[in-house]
């Protein structure tokens, strides 16, 4: 896994890349977390990416520009975007701004964004040890 250049953390579980916004995030962050996510989309093959934008107070017009084109840029390399865990101010503040995020796909929280791609959650308890080799 290469370092990220803005910082920010992009890992990846199976076929899909998993990352977070911050509110530290400035115009020159922003524009070097796409350019690696892209550049990670396409060196490891991922089919899907998750952005989650929980930790995000607020959103201005060049950071949900950004998102509208790094969607745009992963579909055009193979992969879906989904951008979980909006908050309602940050919500407010996009439509209040006239901004859609056309194409952009949106979950409520992390786990359904990743349920969304494909990724299934395994809770199986450890099986019980048999009961004759307990007596």
């Amino acid at each position: 896994m290469s370092t990220p250049m803005a910082g920010v953390p992009i890992l990846r579980l199976g076929s899909v890349l998993v990352t977070g916004l911050l509110n530290e995030l400035d115009d020159k962050a922003a524009t070097a977390f796409a350019d690696e996510l892209t550049e990670r989309i396409a060196a490891d093959e991922a089919q899907g990416v998750l952005i989650d934008i929980s930790r995000l107070e607020l959103i201005d017009s060049f950071v949900a520009r950004m998102l509208m084109e790094l969607t745009t840029m992963a579909r055009l390399l193979g992969a879906r975007v989904i951008v979980a865990g909006m908050r309602p101010p940050v919500a407010i503040t996009l439509v209040e701004l006239g901004l859609q995020l056309a194409g952009v796909e949106t979950a409520l929280n992390a786990e359904q964004g990743m349920a969304s791609l494909g990724w299934k959650q395994n809770l199986q308890l450890p099986e019980e040890a048999p009961r004759d080799a307990l007596r």
